[in-house]
């Protein structure tokens, strides 16, 4: 995708093969690119989310395995590497996904061989993660246009998202977002419902940003303003993210999606979700029960990050200090609520029956 014209990666290696990252903390007020120089910046850059979405932390987890044997490619540095970079997100199925992949690759060759692997495998992964994307968005368009051919010639389709799951939630394209910007593209009318999705404000700070560098037009809307438009007629579907789908299809999403499917179902609003098939969590079969829902830091719901009138960056509090927070960073959204998953190999039913079609592939 492109900021200013230029196209961009999310993570991308430089002529000299260091790895860069765009830092997602300074959005949308600075952009700013930083390399990855060992393991510790790369597992850094996870648990501080200066990369974030559940594609691209795999994809970063992939890079820094492989950033550590750049370095050392003992059996230990090998152990110390997965043991500290999977530690570093506990909901993102993608992380543990992309590790093991890695890992796989490394532990039966010699020492000397692990380097040139695991940066050619952490590659791969990076590689397929864009075609992946850009299926998904091949289906989702599919999807947007069937919505636009019920509606008057030149309709503007409005479509509802929820946090971030956009080109830079990826490696490019996105997913949730991937469908938008194919439509778009394609000259069809959208129209995005940006979600701020508190306590990070992802949607008002990432999602308005990208749509906004690749000219879709869209509003910021407080979280809980998305019921109140589909009562009234100004939401023509939804469309998220996820950081780990159950075998079953239940979906596990920023915090406060389960409201807003709750709100579509009410309203008779299409809600889909769009996923790549490795975050597919082919383990567990109830999402409430079972997914591990992160708990952030609760000074992300004390405090809040902006720009003053004056330009200068500012962090704020806005409860009383004597106040606790509890910051769950996830909930789940039980598949009867999911119109469909939008995936590379097609939109499937939200069910075990529906999953079971990509299964053979996906493991």
């Amino acid at each position: 995708m492109r900021i200013d014209g230029q196209p961009y990666r999310s993570i991308w290696r430089d002529t000299a093969g260091t790895v860069q990252i765009i830092d997602q903390t300074v959005l949308p007020h600075e952009f700013r690119v930083i390399p990855l120089s060992d393991m510790p910046a790369a597992a850094h850059a996870i648990k501080a989310m200066q990369v974030r979405g559940a594609p691209l932390i795999g994809a970063t987890a992939a890079y820094g395995l492989a950033i550590a044997m750049a370095a050392d490619a003992s059996d230990a540095s090998l152990v110390n590497a997965f043991t500290t970079l999977s530690a570093t997100r506990p909901t993102a199925i993608n992380l543990r996904w992309a590790l093991d992949r890695v890992s796989t690759v490394l532990r039966p060759l010699p020492v000397e061989a692990r380097a040139a692997a695991a940066m050619a495998e952490a590659d791969a992964i990076a590689e397929e993660d864009i075609a992946i994307n850009a299926a998904i968005g091949g289906h989702g368009l599919a999807v947007i246009q069937a919505i636009a051919d019920t509606q008057p010639p030149g309709a503007t389709i409005n479509i509802l998202t929820h946090c971030n799951a956009g080109w830079i939630a990826t490696v490019d394209w996105g997913t949730a977002l991937a469908p938008i910007y194919k439509a778009h593209d394609a000259g069809i009318p959208v129209h995005v419902w940006v979600d701020e999705t508190r306590p990070r404000n992802q949607g008002a700070a990432l999602t308005a940003w990208e749509l906004g560098a690749h000219g879709v037009p869209h509003h910021v809307i407080v979280d809980n303003a998305g019921g109140h438009l589909m009562q009234h007629g100004l939401v023509d579907l939804c469309i998220t993210g996820t950081d780990r789908t159950t075998a079953n299809g239940d979906v596990c999403n920023k915090i406060g999606t389960y409201l807003k499917a709750l709100a579509a179902q009410d309203n008779d609003v299409p809600f889909y979700v769009a996923l790549p098939t490795p975050t597919i969590d082919w383990t567990i079969y109830d999402g409430i029960a079972e997914v591990p829902i992160e708990q952030r830091a609760p000074d992300e719901v004390t405090h809040i990050n902006g720009v003053t009138d004056s330009g200068r960056q500012a962090r704020v509090r806005i409860t009383p200090a004597a106040s606790p927070a509890r910051n769950d960073a996830f909930d789940v959204t039980p598949a009867r609520l999911v119109t469909g998953l939008i995936t590379e190999r097609g939109v499937v039913e939200a069910s075990a029956h529906g999953l079971a079609k990509l299964r053979p592939i996906a493991e």
